[in-house]
């Protein structure tokens, strides 16, 4: 499955009757959530069969495509399910307990209430929110899949604008050739990663870059009155600039991830968990705008995708364990070289990003089935009566000495 968006462009009119699909889309994923709560034993069919009570009740519920209703009820059951899941695998913390939703940017249809115009340059919507025909502009081409591909369309609204995202059902892997290399990477606030080959790629910190003209758009829209028009023009100007920074961070990430997979057979890297880093208030900002979660998430993506090996290793004590003789040599934050007493002297971040490799290698073993039994050269040595041995002692020599 991938996911194709395009910007759409249409009236103020239908951008009003897509804010009112998407109120709509919030009043009944609430509504499902409120019924669970108050109902014990509700599953995932009754929220779509209540979908159905909502519509003859509420005639605004009515005017949206039953689709986007039944698509309204699964966004609340997915978060439903989502803290079952966590509360079964006993996860610390907070489980996700599911919330009303205050703020909702996007309707999603299913294999109906739209239409494609024959050359793709279009999408009408058919149900009675009135949001009518949008042109479509970008730089994906619809024209090469079928519309039996598409398996939902989703109207998202940005700071920006408006946009219609494509989920379409395709295959997307592709073969590429061995390049008999394999690399671990050693994520960090100076450097954006070090991989195991000592090269570095250098932290683009779009965050700090932009947080400048953040604080002043920001001082604007503190100095307007709440509820004002200009206030909502203010907020909508901090907003487009936040999203400029996050689809940065994306890119820069996206395509980062892109060469390293198709460039290494194997790639190895720290299963952090991010959401425990970003605890410590002194290194928050630089983590959460460095992007490591969505660094990983394309990596993994790439992997999957051009078939290479991603392995993600435990991070314990990768930057203090000496990568030639496995000695701890215990250093703080600041400490930036790594010093043995064996005379192994490396940067701190290449000395960890060779442990990771090297564990990584530690734990791709043999995944098929056995052709023999393993001890299967072995004598058995034979086991006098009375002895009390249960089972035989397998020989030991398995493999030649000579080699």
């Amino acid at each position: 499955m991938i996911i194709l968006e395009l910007k759409a462009y249409g009236k103020p009119i239908q951008y009003q009757a897509i804010d009112e699909a998407i109120r709509t889309v919030k009043f009944i994923r609430n509504s499902c959530l409120r019924l669970w709560i108050d109902n014990k034993g509700t599953g995932k069919y009754d929220l779509s069969k209540y979908s159905q009570i909502l519509a003859k009740e509420f005639p605004f519920a009515n005017e949206l495509n039953s689709t986007a209703r039944q698509a309204a009820a699964e966004r609340a059951w997915s978060s439903i399910s989502r803290f079952f899941e966590n509360c079964k695998k006993k996860v610390p913390g907070k489980k996700g307990f599911p919330r009303f939703q205050k703020h909702c940017r996007s309707v999603e249809y299913k294999q109906s209430g739209w239409k494609l115009s024959p050359d793709k340059k279009s999408i009408t919507f058919s149900d009675k929110k009135g949001i009518g025909r949008l042109k479509l502009k970008g730089t994906w081409d619809l024209w090469r899949f079928d519309k039996k591909q598409i398996k939902r369309v989703r109207i998202v609204k940005r700071a920006d604008g408006y946009y219609v995202q494509f989920c379409v059902s395709v295959n997307i892997k592709e073969e590429l050739e061995p390049s008999r290399t394999t690399i671990g990477l050693d994520v960090g606030l100076k450097d954006f990663y070090t991989d195991s080959d000592g090269h570095s790629e250098p932290n683009p910190r779009f965050y700090r870059k932009g947080e400048k003209r953040l604080k002043f758009y920001q001082r604007r829209v503190s100095r307007k009155k709440k509820g004002s028009s200009n206030r909502k023009k203010a907020v909508n100007r901090l907003g487009r600039h936040h999203l400029k920074v996050s689809r940065q961070r994306k890119e820069h990430a996206k395509r980062l991830a892109r060469c390293v997979i198709r460039s290494n057979d194997l790639v190895a890297y720290e299963d952090l968990r991010v959401k425990n880093l970003v605890k410590n208030h002194c290194l928050a900002k630089s983590i959460n705008d460095a992007g490591w979660y969505q660094f990983r998430k394309w990596l993994e993506h790439f992997g999957q995708k051009f078939g290479r090996v991603t392995v993600a290793v435990n991070p314990a004590y990768t930057s203090q364990n000496c990568s030639e003789c496995g000695e701890i040599v215990k250093k703080s934050l600041s400490t930036r070289t790594h010093v043995c007493e064996c005379g192994c002297e490396l940067d701190r971040d290449h000395n960890a990003a060779i442990n990771i490799l090297k564990r990584a290698l530690g734990t791709v073993g043999h995944t098929g089935t056995w052709i023999h039994y393993p001890n299967a050269s072995g004598e058995s040595t034979s086991t006098l009566s009375g002895s009390g041995l249960i089972e035989q002692v397998g020989s030991l020599n398995e493999e030649s000495p000579r080699l």
